[in-house]
């Protein structure tokens, strides 16, 4: 496989039951800003360049966003990108022999009608298996689906084929609200849990709102919740990342050279300071008065997605939508969700040996930590 980078732009070249619901360098050391609800964030190099475009329109009130962005728009005969092999490598995961068992459940918004068929295309391309997996409406019907959006099909299609990625023996489970309003993403994402979800990852969010979501759909014991942190740069701040029964996932930049991978954050990760939530007791820093929004984080940028809905081929993407699902199935490989609440298991002191530092000196908040990348990226599964 071949890297190319231009700044943070990459360009690459070449059943656990898992349910879904649809460093850093010199240059980014904005990520050390304390940052609070109302700051202004920084833009982000993928939005001043152009570099990528997001895969769903912006949002009215009241709805949520998915935060997958779509880098290469040219369909292309082969294969672009980041791929299974890639992530299994550079965190160190036990992607063949373990997550058999695991339910990870994907909420996502609308419907994309080739979702089987594609996640089986990604599969087949990667070595990863026949899946084990169902899609469910909001109520649970296989059936009876909503309307499709060529958008929230993009991010379905991501979030189904990272968790295969990470963790190709979880079951996965895909629950489709009827639209991007938050009532009825609370109504899928509850739907998950009583479908036996063990994982609930969440790739979409409310830009500029902690409180746009209900938080007693995110908090049930047994359950782990995962969140993405968006895509708009540091201080900006999500629901349902922000909650502190939700594990909130950050993004980084890929790169490798002859064998040896290497990580650094990706600018265009949200994260900071929500001062209007009660501080967790498992959150120990001085910096942020309140919730900490960002806990760990995984690949964001350049990485391999089939889809037949939209696009008709293989492109590339990128977006925090693409850490929250991977790292979901690292906490599928793990098999230990329901001793985990939230982000709490990245914050234990003990853990910090098993994730990649992302940051150094005054790059950092406090320790090895930034609000974009929380505490790094796994470095095998002891941090899950």
């Amino acid at each position: 496989m071949i890297f190319s980078s231009i700044g943070a732009r990459a360009l690459v070249l070449g059943g656990a039951l898992l349910i879904i619901v649809s460093g850093c360098n010199a240059a980014q050391t904005a990520s050390s800003i304390p940052q609070t609800a109302g700051a202004q964030a920084p833009v982000p190099q993928w939005e001043r360049t152009r570099a990528a475009r997001p895969a769903c329109a912006k949002p009215q009130p009241g709805e949520a966003q998915c935060y997958a962005l779509v880098l290469d728009t040219k369909i292309q005969p082969n294969v672009s990108g980041w791929a299974p092999a890639d992530f299994q490598a550079r965190y160190k995961l036990p992607s063949s022999s373990k997550g058999s068992g695991q339910i990870v459940a994907i909420v996502d918004a609308y419907d994309n009608p080739n979702v089987a068929s594609d996640l089986a295309k990604y599969r087949s391309q990667f070595g990863l298996g026949t899946a084990n997996f169902a899609k469910y409406n909001q109520t649970g019907q296989q059936s009876n689906y909503p309307e499709g959006s060529v958008g929230w099909g993009v991010e379905i299609d991501l979030d189904v084929a990272m968790v295969s990625a990470s963790c190709p023996l979880c079951t996965i489970y895909l629950i489709e609200a009827n639209s991007s309003n938050s009532s009825d993403l609370e109504a899928a994402e509850a739907e998950a849990v009583s479908l036996g979800a063990h994982i609930v990852s969440n790739s979409w969010g409310c830009p500029g709102s902690v409180d746009c979501v209900d938080p007693s759909y995110f908090d049930t014991p047994g359950v782990e919740y995962l969140a993405s942190n968006g895509d708009s740069g540091s201080g900006e701040l999500s629901a349902p990342a922000a909650l502190d029964t939700v594990a909130a996932i950050g993004g980084t930049v890929l790169s490798k050279s002859g064998s040896q991978y290497s990580e650094q954050l990706w600018d265009g990760s949200g994260g900071g300071c929500a001062t209007t939530i009660q501080k967790p007791k498992w959150q120990h820093d001085k910096v942020c008065s309140g919730r900490a929004i960002g806990d760990a984080a995984g690949v964001a940028w350049g990485v391999a997605e089939y889809d037949s809905y939209g696009y008709g081929g293989w492109f590339t993407v990128g977006g925090t939508s693409v850490s929250s699902p991977l790292l979901a199935g690292v906490f599928g490989l793990a098999g230990n969700a329901s001793k985990q609440d939230g982000g709490r298991t990245f914050w234990a002191k003990k853990h910090h040996k098993d994730l990649w530092t992302l940051c150094s000196g005054s790059s950092c908040l406090f320790k090895t930590y930034t609000y974009q990348g929380g505490w790094g990226s796994p470095d095998g599964i002891g941090a899950f």
